[in-house]
Order: C-alpha cells, then structure tokens, then sequence
C-alpha cells in the first residue's frame, strides 16, 4: 500500500466551476471524519463538499460520500482513484463552487476523480514497506568501523546502542537477509553476530516503473 507524502490541496477549474481538493493523512475515522468537517467549516458557502478515505494497512475501510451531488458522482469515482493508486491512510474532501455550466453525469464522475488524480499527482505518494528488524551485536573494537559500512551500505541503520557490545539495528527485507550475513560475515571475518529481533514499516518513494 501506498500513502501521500504530505497534506495539500489542488484546485482545477472546469467549465466555469472550482474544484478545490484537499488531502491528509489520517490514521482513524474519527481524524477522517474531523478532516472532512474541517473543511467543510472553512468552505460552508460552497454548493458541495464531497469527500472519500481509504485506512488501514490492507486498506480494509473504505467510505465516500456525494454531499448532494447526483448518486455516484462524486464520493464513488474519488474513491476509485485512491483505490487504484494503493492508498491508505488518507482521507480527500473536494470542495465545488458551481460556476454555472451543468456538467452531467460523465463530466462530474471525470471532474471528481480528475480532481483526486490531480492532488496525488502534486503531493506525491510513498510506499509503504514491511521491512525485518536485524540486530547486530559487535565488540567495540569493530563496532566503529562496522556502523561506517553499514551506513554506507544498501542496508538502513536504524538504531546503535552501547552496552557491554554494541547493537546495531539495521533494517532490511526478508529477501535481503541472508546475503545480509554473508555480508557480515565477510565484513568482520565471523566476529559479530546478527539475530531477527521483529519487523518495522518504512516509507520510500515508490520504484519507477519500467517498460
């Protein structure tokens, strides 16, 4: 799954009517819910307020709503847009001041979810990665040098702590973790000792796409 990288709005003008959308990050439905009563507070003159969430990791909850818009309209096409994007955890209200030009049925579902696509395309989106927690337990004769490689390495520390060793928690994918001790081993000619201690999650810009 995927999220926005940051909160934001992005306005598009179609035949004479504003489209204004804004998006957040939210971890629960009551913030869902206050984001979209936010902003319906700070734009109550417009004709509508329409809006759509998607949350949790499998992105299990998914509500929208027309505010008055023809049935399906609005709420369904936002929604479909963050559905095919991936993304959870985020919540998009798009505000519309009619301009006067009727758009019909095919032209609202196109401005609703054109308007979404817009927004997601100017904020940005991050993937969502479940990642193994690895520590590392080194002397402090090779810790110093070791932390230097594994920070300059492919792998993310993520946390070194001083006791009577050194832990290193380093961050990897399950696919990753045997060359990682390969890696290791090499690097401190079998000295220091690796353990999966659990799983974090991470966010990174998503991979490009290849042809």
């Amino acid at each position: 799954m995927r999220t926005i990288s940051r909160d934001g709005e992005h306005e598009l003008d179609i035949k004479k009517s504003r489209f204004l959308c804004a998006m957040a990050r939210v971890g629960s439905e009551d913030g869902a819910r206050a984001f979209i009563a936010q902003r319906r507070k700070a734009h109550w003159s417009a004709n509508h307020n329409c809006s759509a969430y998607i949350l949790g990791d499998d992105g299990g909850i998914q509500r929208s709503s027309d505010d008055g818009e023809p049935s399906g309209t609005a709420g369904v096409p936002m929604l479909e847009v963050l559905r095919h994007r991936g993304v959870t955890d985020a919540v998009a209200v798009v505000t519309r001041y009619f301009g006067g030009v009727k758009l019909g049925a095919g032209g609202l579902i196109r401005a609703y979810g054109g308007a979404v696509s817009a927004t997601l395309d100017t904020l940005g989106l991050l993937e969502r990665r479940t990642l193994l927690v690895v520590a590392v337990m080194a002397d402090y004769l090779q810790a110093g040098r070791l932390e230097s490689e594994l920070r300059s390495s492919p792998y993310t520390v993520r946390s070194v702590e001083y006791g009577a060793d050194v832990r290193i928690d380093v961050a990897l994918s399950e696919e990753e973790l045997d060359g990682f001790r390969a890696w290791l081993a090499e690097a401190t000619a079998g000295q220091a000792v690796c353990e999966v201690e659990g799983s974090t999650v991470v966010e990174v810009p998503p991979e490009p796409r290849t042809e």
